[in-house]
């Protein structure tokens, strides 16, 4: 799969959904500041992904969060069914742990077929965390804490979300032009 088509689809994701739609009020600062690190990798085995996933952790924590605050680790070759990526989190989880960066980054999750546990599997909530690949974003969690601080209710981003994507409806995500969901 072609690295950059990949990167330019997942932007265009996060420019008119996560942003444009508002789905997360703190994307649009680390995104205009260019602080959002892409990453594609070409795991086609859960443990080439694991490693790869190590590297980006290890690689983020590392970074100046002035020049990096976030990565986006995109794996388009692995974890294509939703179910065996929701059971991946918990081995990324692990990860996070034995590398001891627990309390310091943790792990969002996207795929192209989310699906909140008690929901339908084209209930325009699950929108929200649809990408046009399986995601593991990966944050500070002082980002995180910045953030939260900054917003008094930050429990009604997710009612917002799922106000928002009522009144847009499948039809209108659809109308986004984005490579994501079904």
């Amino acid at each position: 799969m072609n690295q950059e088509q990949v990167i330019t689809d997942t932007r265009d994701w996060v420019v008119k959904a996560v942003i444009g739609l508002n789905l997360c009020p703190f994307a649009k600062s680390v995104h205009v500041n260019e602080r959002i690190r892409y990453v594609v990798s070409d795991a086609t085995e859960l443990e080439q992904l694991l490693k790869d996933l190590a590297r980006e952790l290890l690689a983020l924590n590392r970074a100046d969060p002035l020049e990096v605050d976030t990565t986006l680790l995109i794996h388009p070759g692995v974890l294509t069914d939703f179910l065996a990526f929701n059971d991946f989190l918990d081995a990324a989880d692990a990860l996070v742990e034995e590398l001891k960066l627990d309390g310091i980054l943790q792990i969002a999750d996207f795929h192209p077929d989310y699906q909140f546990d008690g929901s339908e599997l084209d209930d325009i909530g699950n929108y929200s965390n649809r990408s046009p690949y399986p995601t593991l974003h990966l944050l500070r969690e002082e980002s995180i804490e910045r953030a939260v601080e900054s917003m008094p209710d930050t429990a009604a981003i997710y009612e917002n979300n799922l106000e928002t994507l009522d009144k847009l409806g499948i039809d209108g995500w659809r109308a986004l032009g984005l490579k994501t969901g079904r």
